[in-house]
């Protein structure tokens, strides 16, 4: 498998130009067309290009600064915080983005026009299950501390998410708790999945000494299901219980949540009678760890 992954990496830096100094004909690598490309005609926050690209912050600031010598990007300091960058494109830099937009197109259907229909078929279908499976394996899965920016916004997209689901809508302070201090440590614990600086899922545990342990906030992000991210938050908050002595564990769901119970079924949870008075479940589920 490992050969066969070194075989595709090469022929796809082959095929997309990245062995390049002149990316396209346009006179700087592919990494500085893709800079370009990536802080977008809105700008953007260094930092966050940074984790989006994963790249090593000395480097990014060095194509920055080639950029912004080819007078093609203007890096600022916020004034509210100075430790804060913004990287916006200037009017060159705008025209040139443009440029490299329309040179890749070309270079897209100098791909496809050698290939019969079907093959285009073919290709098109396994880049975009390469393109998934990709993604799927740069998801970084976390402890986090629930109190940090980024688990806020992942818990209030979960929040979010339930109110449009549910019939009635979702309240979570009418739901038991799952308090900050419930799932730090020792309490308990926040997990956390990443891709390239954006969360897009989240699972916790509330532990109690001598009894079973719960799951709670169980969420993925809608463009990242079907990927196995759920089973993976899932796997990860068993494994940590189990290291924790955890030897039950407890959830409970809602019928609008299909995909939920599925999941919960497949991974050998059985359905138990309601352990709690929890006001938006359906369903109460259990699962024994394994010693």
């Amino acid at each position: 498998m490992i050969d066969q992954v070194r075989r595709f990496n090469r022929t796809v830096t082959q095929r997309a130009g990245a062995l390049d100094d002149a990316f396209l004909s346009r006179g700087r690598p592919l990494g500085q067309a893709r800079l370009l490309w990536e802080i977008g005609p809105d700008g953007s926050d260094v930092r966050r290009l940074r984790s989006r690209l994963g790249l090593d912050s000395g480097y990014l600031s060095r194509m920055l600064r080639s950029l912004e010598s080819d007078g093609l990007v203007a890096v600022d300091r916020s004034g509210a915080d100075g430790r804060v960058r913004t990287a916006r494109l200037t009017g060159d830099g705008l025209a040139e983005r443009a440029e490299l937009n329309r040179r890749s197109d070309l270079a897209a259907a100098a791909i496809l026009e050698p290939l019969s229909a079907r093959q285009r078929d073919r290709l098109v279908t396994a880049m975009a299950e390469v393109g998934r499976l990709l993604a799927a394996s740069a998801v970084q899965v976390t402890v986090c501390d629930p109190r940090h920016p980024e688990a806020r916004r992942a818990v209030r997209a979960y929040v979010t998410e339930l109110a449009q689901r549910f019939d009635g809508g979702f309240d979570p302070a009418l739901s038991i708790s799952a308090a900050d201090q419930e799932i730090s440590p020792p309490a308990g614990l926040f997990l956390m999945a990443d891709l390239h600086g954006d969360p897009v899922g989240c699972g916790a545990l509330k532990f109690h000494p001598g009894g079973p342990a719960e799951i709670k906030r169980m969420w993925v992000a809608p463009e990242v299901r079907g990927l196995g991210l759920g089973r993976r938050l899932l796997a990860e908050l068993e494994a940590r219980a189990a290291a924790r002595g955890v030897r039950t564990l407890r959830l409970e769901t809602n019928r609008a949540l299909a995909e939920a119970i599925s999941l919960y079924r497949s991974a050998g949870y059985r359905e138990v009678a309601a352990f709690n008075d929890e006001p938006y479940a359906h369903h109460w589920f259990e699962k024994t760890l394994p010693s």
